[in-house]
């Protein structure tokens, strides 16, 4: 009972505890992704705490100035605990001055034009327009959905000429593998032989799993049955008239899609739409802003280290999510 009133009194001194709560639940996702154990985060060390400042600004809604609010709610956490501040003065002026140099990086960045992102209604509607049983439509689906929930840089899964394909830098059929992580959970891994992010020699995976009606996993078991194909043929590939296996141009996939959504007044589309509608899913529903990072490869620290632990786990943060939403009305 005593410890329970100094915490209450501990919580009713501090000036924003809802922005502190947030502060904590993302150090603690760091300590977690890092392996790093309970008796160091309390009292947490120099080292620790700028690891975690810088881990949280690149990923782009994350500002230098939000991270420096993280920092001080880890600060005033361990001062409720009974702790002294966890940084002195001039390791304080060193991750400032460390944040503020990177606070001109970001501000000198190329700002490019916002991409309208995919949503699952549209994901839906794409669905219902597309004949599942055709070569081509049936891998515009598979494109769609994996570019979508395994939050993809279309790219990946297209070329930009039927000449480009080159298995030693895009996914063939050999790449992809569906497996079940720790829960049990069905999920899919494509392991990209080369990625904007990676680097040389560096094999990064995709991660989705299953998602009720507008499922890339079945989405992809629809493509190997409609177009079965050899273990280095493209994964994303389509047969035409005469039997051959072609890999999915880009232009062509945006144009079929577009030719779709623009018959229902949502404009234009394009490749990168999917990979921000999907992180924008996710952030939408409650998955935290770093588990989206870890799942969309975009550059954080020490990538190498944790990917293998999302892998296993990856169906508690990310399955069944498009559950939430109201199912299509029926026609």
């Amino acid at each position: 009972m005593i410890r329970l009133i100094e915490d209450i009194a501990s919580r009713a001194s501090l000036r924003d505890t809802g922005s502190y709560g947030a502060g904590l639940r993302k150090f603690h996702i760091f300590c977690d992704i890092f392996s790093i154990r309970e008796a160091d985060r309390l009292p947490a060390t120099f080292e620790i705490l700028h690891s975690f400042a810088f881990g949280q600004t690149p990923f782009e809604p994350v500002s230098v100035s939000t991270a420096r609010k993280y920092l001080a709610a880890v600060r005033a956490w361990h001062i409720t605990q009974g702790w002294p501040a966890p940084l002195s003065d001039d390791q304080t002026t060193r991750i400032n001055w460390s944040l503020r140099g990177l606070a001109n990086i970001q501000g000198n960045r190329r700002k490019r034009p916002l991409r309208p992102p995919v949503t699952v209604p549209m994901l839906r509607h794409l669905k219902q327009s597309l004949d599942l049983l055709f070569p081509f439509d049936a891998c515009i689906w598979a494109v769609a959905t994996s570019a979508f929930w395994g939050m993809m840089r279309f790219g990946e899964a297209t070329v930009s000429s039927q000449k480009e394909f080159d298995g030693l830098k895009h996914l063939k059929r050999r790449d992809a593998f569906i497996q079940k992580d720790l829960n049990g959970k069905d999920y899919a891994r494509l392991d990209l032989p080369s990625a904007k992010t990676a680097k040389i020699g560096e094999i990064q995976s995709v991660f989705f799993t299953v998602e009720n009606d507008v499922c890339p996993i079945e989405a992809l078991r629809n493509l190997s049955r409609v177009v079965p194909a050899g273990p280095d043929d493209p994964l994303f590939s389509w047969k035409d008239t005469k039997g051959k296996i072609r890999p999915l141009v880009k232009s062509k996939a945006l144009n079929r899609i577009n030719a779709i959504f623009n018959n229902n007044n949502w404009g234009t589309t394009f490749g990168h739409s999917f990979r921000i509608g999907g992180a924008s899913f996710y952030l939408s529903q409650g998955v935290e802003a770093e588990i989206v990072r870890i799942a969309g490869r975009w550059k954080s620290l020490a990538y190498e280290t944790y990917i293998r632990s999302f892998e296993l786990v990856v169906s508690r943060h990310m399955a069944n999510l498009a559950q939430s939403l109201p199912p299509p009305a029926s026609s």
